[in-house]
């Protein structure tokens, strides 16, 4: 270090020993051995180390490598260790003197060298010249200062130098033994010779002793300078653990304040603790990362319902904004913390998974449970068994359902505590309606200690759901910001109002001066009415299709005042540079004509990190208006301050009005705003029918087993007999009754009893030979079955029953002549068949495609019955007489894309390419990696199959991140996409541990575009990551380590 500089010290941790400890650890010296006279030089060093270092200095921390032995070095020519050095090959020049003194030679050294603060040990051989010289040498380096070096003579040796020492005692007293053997075997064979040699001329003798040396002390052990350089320089370059006093004392509190809750939430007492039954360290979290520092009365008011307390499983509803899911959130952590029980969170869509894994992963890693992810492809099953922490599963609908089947195939069902349901009303929708009300069913069937939670701001017959849940129910029409609902009618606005004769009364006219050819371009006033409230406020415009969303932007821009460009110029300007990095320097035309006006649209069409980065931009007010479809109601939280419904219509359906419902409730922003407006657009043609949907009840919830046939009653059967829940026909029965559809059977059954369809339903499944009848019996009732191996694969690998035969068909005929020059034929095995359906080819684009095929390529299309000729006639309209399997040509198309898609990496030039919206490659390319996720669990439960298990995971991975190799595990980091990920590799972030230990202030510093708040919740994602991973492999170790408990031997003795 230079002149001046703060010298800088390595904290090290010694073990103080007093001296009687030293005495016990090294035997003393024998009053017949030649000592040097200590008292002087133990006066000498101390005073030499007071004049060096004055008053005591305390120990800083260091994390450098410079300076480690605090001013001496320890290799130096003029160190303690070599001293060590030549005091060996002195020991070793005298062979007698060895063999006689070996034993009290290495007292001494153990003895003097740590009494004397490790100074050189001494032999007879030394004079006094040569220990004055020592002293000398030794006096004179910078010692580290400690507290009391009279009384702690270890003060600064690492305690893991003491320990070495502790360990050459023993070793060198085995080795005085075993020299002493060899010494009189020697003797005895040949003593003349020995007598010869010790008569030798004193350079012939060294050279006899360093050959004996050589060969017989190399091999009894290692030099005891090696030693020593070896232990000090280890010990150097180790890092001390540096523990927070503060640190400790924090989790110490924590600790005692979760078992406090816990004793609180067994003895059901009215005291709710510091926060809930939750540590006060929550609260905390909560003010720091959320901002919320007081709950509302109502969410106090129910999570000290009574119902809640005793973990009745629960119903609530208010409207939207209204901060159900704090509620949620407490529980959760109650159930984690102080139950010490796993949670499972079921989601509506993959971005809300991903935003919650995002929110919630700090409070993971500072409260000491994992949060996993279950979208996509990702997700364990069965999930990794945790001995102590405890997770908070996150999950989609459908992997909600799998993982729920792998707890109960496992036996671990009871280990979930709590399970979460959002958005509860979408029970009634569709196939996944039908999932998530099997996955309830069977929580309800296999466990009576998991407690449901369910939310949802449009819930109608909630009697019906309380009823299948067993559940309280508890709704406010609490909202934090008031909500004014108006109608348009040409150039009349009128506020809904239920009191009203007609449900509704005049509000104002709408003036403003607009010329013929804005009349003509914006018959509704749309620019009249967005700009009475940007930039200052916010504002969305929801429309009923895609395309009319960028058409409304587009036309927006053209007649706003030029003024709206210099609002934030230089922002937008980087979001546009940001959109064109994700999109490997392509930009959206529409949003690059919109976004200078703080204009942009928002739906499907966009990529996952274009939708990501124009909604990071809204909700910082770079962007002020969004137009957008009806699925950002549902999606993430973007609030405005005004919501205009385009019209009354999604796509060419008439407005539901619990659609409705979730497009006004965006309107005001808790905490910004003080009043939320929405305005539905409309014609007097539709007036009606619009009071109708305004004032009218929201729509009911009617269960989906039956309507969803294959998905839904067959695939519940399925599961029932695969994981043994029920196997009898009356037991299945009995199950059914205990189902959403069970309580509603005599609302939907008119014609067939419950009783006739399960019935049916297990003879057809018989019938497709997913199931099997057991010995047949007298009574129909007691009729079992029992599942196929088709039927077994089919269930775990959550295949659409409609789809499982072909499927099975076409990975059969795969093995006959499966291609493996290239991906083309895996991928088309792995082609999602539901999005077959939807889709028709452009067939010029297709017979371009085709004609561009490598002979390998074609191959594939050949084997699948698909020719040139035919895509060539498809495209010029001529007429074919051949018959071709639609369905084959149409699933080729689509893995014609995906297949260009992972060649290529790249959105842009395949949308181009194809002619296809890149949003809609995007979810093809994640329907894919999760069908194949699907096919590789199917072919794991067929032993044909075996062949494609690898090649099946190497494929799922390639088509979830569908990037080059070295971002993938930037990636599986939650908030990570491509864009970001090029950028983090760009910067030097290469891997997880990167990420976790990354300052999110350097982060922010370095990475374009990134806010605070963004780098904060990457850095936590990843060490929740990190801590996930370094998890399970430690409990893989301890689990192989286990002793087995049914060890042939360890029984009971009889």
């Amino acid at each position: 270090m230079e002149d001046g500089g703060p010298r800088i010290r390595r904290r090290v941790s010694v073990r103080k020993r007093d001296r009687g400890s030293l005495e016990s650890l090294c035997a003393a010296p024998t009053p017949a051995e030649p000592q040097l006279a200590q008292d002087s030089e133990d006066q000498a060093v101390t005073g030499s180390r007071r004049r060096k270092t004055g008053s005591p200095e305390p120990a800083q921390e260091n994390d450098s490598e410079e300076d480690m032995f605090s001013g001496y070095d320890s290799l130096a020519e003029n160190s303690f260790l070599a001293q060590v050095d030549d005091l060996e090959q002195e020991y070793m020049q005298l062979p007698e003197q060895r063999t006689l003194v070996a034993d009290s030679a290495t007292k001494d050294l153990c003895s003097e060298g740590l009494r004397n603060k490790l100074l050189v040990p001494t032999v007879s051989s030394f004079t006094d010249s040569e220990a004055d010289k020592l002293r000398k040498s030794q006096s004179g380096h910078d010692v580290l200062a400690g507290p009391e070096p009279e009384n702690d003579l270890l003060f600064d040796v690492p305690s893991s130098q003491i320990l070495f020492f502790e360990s050459m005692q023993n070793s060198l007293h085995d080795l005085s033994d075993q020299t002493a053997k060899e010494r009189d075997g020697n003797s005895r064979e040949s003593s003349n010779e020995v007598l010869a040699c010790s008569r030798k001329e004193p350079h012939q003798q060294n050279d006899n002793v360093s050959k004996v040396g050589a060969s017989s002390e190399t091999n009894r052990r290692k030099s005891i300078t090696d030693h020593l350089k070896s232990t000090m320089t280890g010990n150097a370059m180790a890092q001390t653990p540096v523990f927070s006093r503060s640190k400790q004392l924090k989790e110490t509190l924590l600790s005692e304040e979760i078992s406090v809750a816990k004793k609180a939430i067994e003895s059901l007492s009215d005291d709710v603790g510091p926060f809930y039954s939750l540590p006060s360290k929550v609260r905390d979290l909560y003010a720091q990362l959320k901002g919320i520092k007081k709950l509302y009365d109502w969410q106090h008011t129910c999570l000290t319902l009574n119902s809640v307390q005793k973990r009745k499983n629960l119903i609530y509803s208010l409207p939207t904004s209204g901060g159900k899911t704090l509620v949620a959130e407490i529980l959760m952590l109650q159930e984690l913390l102080c139950r010490q029980k796993d949670v499972l969170m079921i989601l509506p869509y993959v971005a809300i998974v991903q935003e919650k894994i995002s929110s919630l992963s700090s409070f993971g890693v500072e409260l000491g449970f994992f949060v996993e992810e279950y979208a996509g492809s990702k997700g364990r099953f069965p999930p990794t068994k945790r001995r102590e922490k405890k997770s908070l599963y996150i999950a989609t609908i459908e992997k909600g359902h799998s993982l729920v089947n792998a707890l109960i195939e496992a036996r671990r069902l009871s280990t979930l505590g709590l399970v979460v349901v959002d958005e509860l009303h979408m029970i009634g929708e569709g196939s996944r309606g039908a999932i998530l009300e099997m996955t309830l069913a069977k929580v309800l069937y296999t466990s009576k200690t998991t407690q449901i939670i369910g939310m949802s701001a449009t819930l109608n017959n909630v009697e019906d759901l309380q009823e299948f849940l067993k559940a309280e129910y508890y709704t406010s029409q609490f909202r934090p910001v008031e909500l004014k609902e108006y109608v348009k009618v040409n150039d009349t606005i009128y506020e809904v109002d239920s009191r009203a004769a007609n449900g509704m009364t005049f509000s104002r006219l709408l003036n403003c001066k607009y010329s013929d050819t804005l009349k003509k371009m914006d018959p509704d006033h749309l620019v009249a009415l967005v700009t009475e409230v940007i930039p200052k406020y916010s504002c969305l415009i929801f429309c009923p299709s895609k395309k009319n969303c960028e058409n409304v932007a587009e036309m927006l821009c053209k007649f706003l005042s030029k003024d709206y460009l210099n609002h934030k110029k230089k922002e937008k300007c980087e979001v546009i540079e940001n959109l064109r990095s994700v999109g490997s320097g392509e930009v959206c035309p529409v949003l690059q004509r919109t976004i200078p006006f703080g204009v942009a649209y928002h739906h499907s069409g966009l990529t996952s990190d274009e939708r990501k980065l124009l909604e990071e931009a809204y909700s910082t007010g770079v962007l002020c208006l969004f137009t957008c479809t009806s699925t950002l109601a549902a999606g993430v939280n973007l609030p405005a301050r005004r919501v205009i419904l385009r019209a009354p219509y999604v796509a060419r359906e008439f407005l539901r009005t619990n659609q409705y419902k979730q497009m006004v409730g965006r309107a005001g922003r808790a905490g910004i705003d003080t009043i939320g407006e929405s305005i539905l657009l409309l014609q007097e043609k539709d007036k009606q029918q619009v009071l109708e949907l305004i004032n009218g009840p929201m729509e009911n919830c009617y269960s989906q087993l039956v309507d969803e046939f294959t998905k839904g009653i067959q695939s519940l059967f399925l599961s029932l007999i695969g994981l043994k829940i029920a196997t009898s026909l009356s037991d299945i029965y009995q199950f059914m009754n205990g189902t959403l559809f069970g309580v509603q059977q005599k609302i939907l059954l008119k014609e067939k009893s419950l009783w006739k369809i399960t019935v049916d339903s297990l003879r057809c499944l018989t019938e497709k030979g997913l199931l099997g009848k057991d010995s047949h019996s007298d009574s129909e009732e007691l009729q079992c079955f029992h599942i196929t191996k088709l039927g077994q694969a089919s269930f775990k690998g959550a295949i659409d029953l409609a789809y499982c035969d072909t499927l099975y068909r076409d990975l059969k005929k795969g093995l006959e002549g499966l291609v493996l020059e290239n991906l083309l034929h895996l991928v088309y095995l792995t082609t999602p068949y539901d999005l077959v359906a939807q889709s028709e080819p452009d067939w010029m684009v297709y017979f371009r495609q085709f004609s561009q095929l490598s002979p390998a390529e074609q191959n594939v299309a050949a084997l699948l019955g698909v020719s040139e000729s035919f895509i060539g006639k498809k495209a010029s309209g001529q007429a074919i007489r051949k018959k071709v399997d639609k369905s084959t040509v149409n699933r080729l198309y689509l893995s014609f894309v995906l297949y260009s898609l992972l060649k290529e990496t790249n959105v842009w030039s395949v949308s181009e390419k194809f002619n296809m919206p890149r949003g809609y490659i995007q979810n093809l390319l994640t329907g894919a990696a999760s069908f194949s996720s699907c096919v590789l669990h199917f072919c794991e439960e067929l032993e044909e199959f075996w062949v494609y298990r690898a090649l099946l995971v190497e494929l799922t991975k390639k088509l979830t991140y569908c990037v080059k190799a070295e971002l993938i595990p930037l990636m599986e980091v939650t908030g990570v996409l491509e864009g970001r990920a090029k950028q983090l590799y760009s910067a030097g972030y290469k891997s997880i541990m990167h990420l976790a230990n990354a300052d999110p202030e350097v982060l922010v510093r370095t990475i374009d575009h990134l806010s605070r708040r963004q780098a904060k919740q990457i850095v936590s994602s990843a060490k929740m990551l990190l801590h996930e991973k370094a998890e399970a492999l430690q409990e893989e170790a301890e689990e192989l380590l286990r002793l087995p408990s049914d060890l042939p031997g360890l029984g009971p003795q009889h």
